[in-house]
C-alpha cells in the first residue's frame, strides 16, 4: 500500500509540468542523440523477490534479469519518434529506458562490475579515450561506435586471447539506460555523456577491445604479472 501511494504521489508531481525523469532520459536519447529506445518490462508492483533481486513484471517467475529487458513492446518496436516515446512513458512513467543496440545506435562491451572498475582505472592510466560508461551493481558497459557482427567476428578471431567474461552488445541486443531501476539495483552513468544536444562521441570497438586485452595481461609496478601463473590482474 505504501508503495502504491508513493507512486501516485510521484505521478501527481510529474503531471504538474515537470517531466518524469525516465521520460526525460528517453526523450534525450531519442530526439537529441537519435538512439532508438523503448520501455523495458520493469519490476512487479507486489515487490516479489527472487534470488536475483526484486521480481520482474514479466510472466517468468525465475527471470534472471528482472526488469531489465524488453517484453511488451518487443525490441523491434524501439524508435526515435518523439510522440511514441512520450506516449509510452506517459502510460508507464516508471518503465526502464531500453536502448536497442546496433544499426546506427551505439553498441557496447561489458564486463563484471568489479573488473569494470579496475579496467577503467587501467584504461585511464593508458590515456585511452572512452565514451559513456554505464554501471549497474553487476556489470559495467563501455559504449562504442556501431559495428557489424561480421566485423566483431573478424576482430575476435584475430586475437590470441580475449577475456572470457567480456560480453558484446551489438545488432539485435539492448542495454538498460540511466536512471532506470532494475531488480539488481539502479542503473547509472559511471562516465556520463557530456551535456549538449550532440550525440555522445563513441570510440571504435577494436580500440576498446585492444585496450582491455592489454590491460588484462599487463601488471602495474609491484603486481605479479600473469605469466607467473596467478592470472589476470583484472580478474576477468
Amino acid at each position: 500500500m505504501r508503495e502504491i501511494l508513493g507512486r501516485r504521489r510521484r505521478l501527481r508531481f510529474w503531471r504538474k509540468g515537470r517531466p518524469a525523469p525516465l521520460l526525460d532520459a528517453a526523450l534525450t536519447c531519442a530526439t537529441e542523440w537519435n538512439w532508438p529506445v523503448l520501455p523495458g518490462v520493469g519490476l512487479n508492483a507486489a515487490g516479489r523477490r527472487t534470488e536475483h533481486g526484486r521480481g520482474c513484471a514479466c510472466p517468468d517467475h525465475e527471470c534472471v534479469v528482472p526488469g531489465a529487458h524488453p517484453f511488451d513492446p518487443g525490441l523491434l518496436a524501439a524508435t526515435t519518434d518523439e510522440r511514441m516515446v512520450r506516449w509510452w512513458w506517459t502510460q508507464r512513467p516508471t518503465a526502464p529506458v531500453v536502448l536497442a543496440t546496433g544499426g546506427r545506435a551505439p553498441c557496447a562491451v561489458s564486463l563484471p562490475a568489479v573488473a569494470g572498475a579496475r579496467a577503467l582505472a587501467a584504461l585511464d592510466r593508458m590515456e585511452m579515450r572512452l565514451g559513456p560508461v554505464l554501471a549497474t551493481p553487476t556489470r559495467w558497459s563501455l559504449l562504442v561506435a556501431p559495428y557489424s557482427m561480421e566485423r566483431l567476428g573478424e576482430l575476435l578471431y584475430a586475437k590470441d586471447r580475449v577475456p572470457s567474461s567480456l560480453r558484446f552488445h551489438g545488432s539485435g541486443g539492448y542495454l538498460v539506460l540511466p536512471p532506470s531501476e532494475t531488480g539488481t539495483g539502479q542503473v547509472r552513468w559511471e562516465r556520463a555523456p557530456l551535456p549538449g544536444s550532440a550525440a555522445p562521441w563513441l570510440p571504435d570497438v577494436e580500440a576498446v577491445v585492444d585496450a582491455l586485452v592489454e590491460a588484462s595481461v599487463s601488471a602495474p609496478s609491484g603486481v605479479t604479472p600473469p605469466e607467473s601463473g596467478e592470472g589476470s590482474r583484472l580478474a576477468y
